[in-house]
């Protein structure tokens, strides 16, 4: 017995920034690219090293597919900051894809296997991770840390129609176990628990159908007239759509989790004192948190009140099968952590107030107490024999007025010099270094750690206490390069307000070259990667902090 293969849908959770993109002319777009690389599709690109007539078949079936994209908003007006890119999105949604192999040769859908079903997909997220790196993609993020949703979809059975019973589940199970869970691959010494375990959740309520979702696939088989009378009036509505919807809250909610880490870790390095942004990045994902339940809440409505008992099978699953409630638990319990940590923010934020208010009032009192102003007036006045009322008395006390208001002007003057002070303190200085090859190509590294985790950057990094900004660069190259550099000259000054998110950073860029061969360039414990990109390359990156403008300065892209 085996499934005949009909069709597939594909889901990828994103957050899209709905005034630098159009989330549906974006799906076209992805579409185009799309079809034009599985057009191409080589046997180099498939996913997994794998016997050669199997690659052939694969790159026929990629070259024989019927595909569509499109966007789908679900969570509108949903303002959520991406702690590690500080990238702004407002709309929570998922891109989805209608996929049909051999749509225009129905009978080559038999040797469509299962074990076949994976590879395009796993191709087509390598695919998006490129597309996302583009500048006109920094209005998208795309969920790339989990596998593409796959639902295949079977309406037939060779050689015959079986009757689903329990029974005959328990019989075919192998064969059931294959289809219903597509990346987990189907060697031959799989054990029978592992079987047992793919099936254990059959969601239909007919013997002429088998449902199964699982958190990474699913597997919907339905006898060819239930499949006509059923699957668009039905199928599509309560059983696939509230997974790729579901799929979206789950990614949502990781999102929360991770900024919530990492605003955690900003509380608790001294690099990070702005309290005021902090507080309100947390009151921003305590508000996504509320729209989230809210959605939750209207699922959970469904559950007390629909009288649909398969539909209703269907969302209980589902909130078990994406660990809702555990996550939302775990993202409970970091708010509180974080509320804890924050009160040993205030407390330092006001014991600095405070310091600085006592400067000011010892030196008011310096000057005012113990009524030294008003007895220096006396003692004048009585040396100078000038009585209440008399004009030279009224002259005295003009002058001490003004002397008062001098000293008041004094003060104020003080307390500015003061806080530029401050502010001055808080000011972290960095480097980073533009540098080209002989064939004017350019050094970038690949950041391992937030912010911008991920992402191309030049190298480069602080300025440490006693230590020169050009002795500095060449450390720091050193460190994340492995090369050493000669310094050739500033390109700029970068001060511009919120370009780091780790604080009030300046940077000043240098041109250099390396000392050497390039050959001895490679990654340190700070860098995923270390590359030569040509300009062409770096034109449609983007680039973390503001190190495009670097390269534009420095006339090395327009």
């Amino acid at each position: 017995m085996d499934f005949i293969y009909k069709e597939e849908y594909w889901y990828i959770s994103s957050f899209i920034n709905s005034t630098l993109v159009d989330g549906f002319v974006k799906s076209e777009e992805i579409e185009i690219i799309m079809r034009e690389h599985l057009n191409n599709l080589t046997k180099e690109d498939i996913y997994y090293k794998i016997r050669d007539e199997i690659g052939d078949d694969i790159i026929d079936m990629a070259k024989n597919v019927s595909l569509s994209c499109r966007w789908v908003p679900y969570l509108e007006n949903f303002p959520y900051e991406d702690e590690n890119s500080q990238k702004e999105y407002d709309t929570l949604g998922y891109f989805q894809f209608d996929i049909e192999y051999y749509k225009e040769n129905p009978s080559r859908k038999e040797n469509i296997k299962s074990s076949y079903i994976q590879q395009i997909p796993q191709i087509i997220i390598t695919i998006l991770q490129e597309y996302s790196k583009k500048e006109e993609t920094k209005g998208i993020i795309f969920d790339l840390e989990s596998p593409m949703y796959i639902f295949v979809i079977s309406d037939k059975i060779k050689p015959q129609e079986i009757s689903w019973t329990q029974e005959n589940v328990e019989k075919y199970k192998k064969n059931i176990g294959y289809w219903t869970e597509v990346y987990s691959g189907q060697w031959e010494d799989y054990s029978e628990a592992l079987y047992d375990k793919r099936i254990e959740n059959n969601l239909s309520n007919r013997t002429s159908e088998l449902h199964f979702i699982h958190r990474n696939s699913g597997f919907i088989y339905m006898a060819q007239e239930n499949y006509i009378n059923f699957f668009d009036s039905y199928m599509k509505e309560f059983v696939l759509t509230p997974t790729p919807k579901m799929r979206a809250v789950l990614f949502a909610l990781r999102s929360i989790n991770e900024s919530l880490d990492l605003l955690f870790l900003k509380t608790q390095s001294e690099e990070f004192k702005d309290v005021d942004t902090i507080e309100r990045k947390i009151r921003n994902l305590r508000f996504l948190r509320g729209m989230i339940q809210t959605k939750l809440s209207l699922i959970y409505n469904e559950l007390d009140y629909n009288r649909r008992q398969h539909y209703s099978s269907v969302l209980k699953h589902l909130l078990n099968e994406f660990e809702i409630d555990r996550i939302v638990s775990r993202i409970n319990e970091k708010f509180n952590i974080i509320y804890d940590s924050m009160q040993g923010l205030y407390v330092k934020k006001n014991e600095e107030i405070q310091k600085r208010t006592e400067k000011g009032l010892n030196l008011l009192n310096l000057l005012f107490g113990a009524g030294i102003l008003a007895d220096l007036g006396g003692v004048i006045m009585i040396a100078l024999s000038l009585q209440e009322g008399d004009l030279s008395s009224i002259v005295l006390n003009s002058i001490i007025a003004l002397l008062i208001t001098g000293i008041l002007a004094a003060t104020i003057i003080v307390n500015i010099y003061m806080r530029i002070q401050v502010k001055k303190a808080e000011i972290f200085e960095a480097v980073d270094a533009i540098i080209e090859d002989r064939q004017g190509n350019i050094i970038l590294i690949k950041r391992k750690f937030p912010p911008y985790k991920g992402f191309y950057a030049l190298p480069g990094g602080s300025v440490e206490k006693g230590e020169k900004p050009k002795e500095a660069l060449v450390r720091e190259v050193r460190e994340e390069t492995n090369l050493n550099i000669d310094i050739k000259e500033k390109i700029g000054y970068y001060d511009q307000e919120g370009r780091d998110p780790r604080g009030n950073v300046h940077s000043t860029a240098y041109r250099c070259v390396f000392l050497g061969n390039i050959s001895e360039m490679k990654t340190s414990e700070e860098t995923e990667e270390v590359k030569l990109f040509s300009k062409e390359q770096v034109k449609d990156m983007e680039l973390a902090f503001d190190h495009k403008k670097m390269l534009r300065d420095a006339k090395f892209i327009e």
